[in-house]
C-alpha cells in the first residue's frame, strides 16, 4: 500500500516535467473565443486625435487602435479583423470586467488603485504622456501656479480629475473643478468659454487645439506637467495566456525598432542571419508556441503597423497634426523609457 501512494505523486511529478519540457503554451479562453469568433473586440476612446477616433467613413485610427491591429495580425494573421468598441470613460473598465472587450486600448494611465483593485491587467506601457494645462493666450498665463481661483474644465471619473484636485491642495491655489461626464463636453465647454481652463493629459490637449479651436495659435499649453500618465492596453485578470499574446505583441513591437525591423523590410530582413531578427521575425527559435500563436505571430504584427517608432510618429509624431515629439517615449538607447524584453 505505501507504494502506491508514492506512486502517485511522482507520477504527477513526470507530467508536470514533460509539460515543462514540451515548452508549449494552452490557449487561454479569451484567444480560443477570439478564434471562434474570428474578430478581435477592442475598446478605444469616442474620440482622442492620435490615439483612437474614426473618419466620417468609420475608418479607424491612432496609436491605441494600432495596438490592437497588431494584436489582431498576431492571434488571426490579420490587422482588419478588430472590432472597435467606443466606450466612455465611465464605461471603459465595466466592459472589460464584463467580457464586452477582449482588450481595453484606451489611453488609460496605470495606476496602482486600477491595478489592484478592478480585476484587470495592465499590460505594457504604449506612451508616456502627463498632464497638462489648455487655456487661452490672452489671458498671458506662464505656469500652473497662476491659474489660483481658476474654473479648470475636466472629465469627472478620471484620473485628471483628481490630479487636479491633489494639485490645487498641494499649492493652495483653490482651483474650481468644473466636470463633465464625457470628454468632448468638457473640452466644447472650455471653448464656450465656461472654464478660464481646460487640463487632461498633455498629448491629448494637442489634438483638441489642432482639431478644435477655431485659431490654435489663440490657445498656449502651459509647460508644467502635474502628473505622470503611463497609458497601455488592460486585459481581464484570470487568463495569463492573453496577457502573454497583448503584452508581448507591445514588445515585439519595440524590439523591432531596436532591431532596425521596419514594415517596409521585415520580409527582406527575414531571409538574414542575424539570431535575434530571426527569433522575433519567426526564422530561428519558435517563440509562438509558447504563446500559444504560430511562429512567425511577430512578423505579422510588425508588417501589418510597423515597428513602435513608425507607429508613434505616425499617430502622433512628426508624421501627425498632433507633432509631439518623443520625449520619454523613445527607446532606452536613445535616451527614452521604452524597453522590451529579449525576445528568447
Amino acid at each position: 500500500m505505501r507504494h502506491r501512494f508514492t506512486a502517485l505523486p511522482a507520477l504527477l511529478l513526470a507530467l508536470i516535467a514533460q509539460l515543462l519540457m514540451s515548452g508549449a503554451a494552452h490557449a487561454g479562453k479569451t484567444l480560443d473565443a477570439i478564434k471562434q469568433r474570428g474578430q478581435v473586440r477592442c475598446g478605444v476612446s469616442n474620440g482622442v486625435a492620435g490615439f483612437s477616433a474614426a473618419d466620417a467613413k468609420g475608418h479607424w485610427s491612432g496609436l491605441d487602435v494600432d495596438v490592437c491591429r497588431a494584436v489582431a495580425a498576431a492571434v488571426l494573421g490579420q490587422p482588419d479583423k478588430v472590432a472597435f468598441v467606443p466606450l466612455t470613460s465611465q464605461q471603459r473598465f465595466a466592459a472589460l470586467q464584463s467580457g464586452q472587450v477582449d482588450v481595453l486600448a484606451r489611453n488609460t494611465s496605470w495606476t496602482l488603485t486600477r491595478d489592484a483593485s478592478l480585476g484587470l491587467h495592465f499590460t505594457a506601457v504604449t506612451y508616456y504622456d502627463g498632464q497638462g494645462f489648455l487655456l487661452p493666450a490672452k489671458l498671458k498665463v506662464t505656469n500652473a501656479r497662476q491659474l489660483k481661483g481658476a474654473q479648470v474644465c475636466t472629465q469627472s471619473g478620471t484620473t485628471n480629475e483628481k490630479n487636479l484636485a491633489d494639485f490645487s491642495r498641494t499649492h493652495r491655489l483653490g482651483i474650481k473643478p468644473v466636470v463633465f461626464d464625457t470628454y468632448e463636453a468638457a473640452f466644447k465647454a472650455y471653448f464656450a468659454g465656461r472654464c478660464q481652463a481646460f487640463t487632461t493629459d498633455v498629448s491629448a490637449l494637442s489634438g483638441i487645439r489642432n482639431k478644435e479651436a477655431p485659431k490654435p495659435e489663440d490657445h498656449v499649453i502651459l509647460p508644467d506637467l502635474i502628473s505622470k500618465e503611463p497609458l497601455g492596453p488592460l486585459v481581464r485578470r484570470g487568463d495569463d495566456a492573453w496577457f502573454a499574446i497583448v503584452r508581448w505583441t507591445v514588445f515585439a513591437l519595440q524590439e523591432a525598432e531596436e532591431l532596425g525591423i521596419t514594415k517596409a523590410n521585415a520580409a527582406e530582413r527575414r531571409k538574414g542571419d542575424d539570431p535575434a531578427v530571426q527569433r522575433l521575425l519567426g526564422t530561428g527559435e519558435d517563440s509562438g508556441k509558447l504563446l500559444g500563436l504560430e511562429k512567425d505571430w511577430a512578423f505579422r504584427a510588425i508588417q501589418a503597423v510597423g515597428h513602435y517608432g513608425e507607429v508613434f510618429e505616425r499617430n502622433v509624431g512628426s508624421q501627425s497634426v498632433l507633432k509631439l515629439p518623443r520625449g520619454l517615449n523613445r527607446l532606452w538607447n536613445q535616451g527614452g523609457l521604452m524597453y522590451a524584453p529579449p525576445v528568447r
